[in-house]
């Protein structure tokens, strides 16, 4: 058996300072996918929010995780909820995402939904679709982590909706044949 040299590098004396809008931009060149989240309020009213911090966490139990702001006004609501749904956009739902990150009092207005058991909306055309009950919530700085296992999901072929550099609506370069 051979065994691998290991090395460990000094800590760095005197690290480069960045600033936070580097941060943000060097972070910004992550394409990640674009969702919505969405949940009732205690009144059963329907509350969604534009969410790209999404991503799978383990297939057995099936979770998944986003991250909740913790300065949106939506928070609250959040926070007590116990249900519900992360839908993965399309290419085609820019306009939704765009709906859902406005400040817009009435979100849900002319868009097709339904309810799920738990009175947690659904929205119509998403790539895919994963019903979640809240498992853990964690620090996670200025946002929350949501830990969700996944009781139902679905999906159906669609281009994905990209967020990359602070732009929407990015498709994926096709692939070398």
């Amino acid at each position: 058996m051979t065994t691998l040299p290991t090395t460990t590098a000094p800590p760095n004396p005197h690290p480069v300072p960045f600033t936070e809008r580097q941060l943000r931009d060097a972070l910004g060149q992550f394409a990640t996918g674009v969702t919505i989240v969405t949940t009732a309020d205690a009144q059963g009213q329907p509350v969604g929010m534009t969410v790209s911090s999404f991503s799978s966490v383990s297939l057995a139990p099936p979770l998944v995780l986003w991250c909740l702001g913790r300065a949106t006004a939506l928070r609250p609501v959040f926070e007590r909820s116990q249900h519900y749904a992360i839908h993965v956009l399309a290419l085609n739902q820019i306009d939704l995402a765009l709906r859902f990150s406005s400040k817009m009092s009435d979100r849900f207005d002319h868009v097709a939904w339904q309810p799920n058991a738990q009175g947690v909306p659904i929205l119509d055309g998403a790539a895919a679709v994963f019903e979640c009950v809240l498992r853990n919530r964690y620090d996670g700085g200025d946002h929350m982590i949501m830990l969700g296992q996944v009781m139902q999901c679905r999906h159906q072929p669609a281009a994905p909706l990209l967020y990359h550099g602070g732009h929407l609506g990015l498709q994926l370069a096709p692939q070398p044949t």
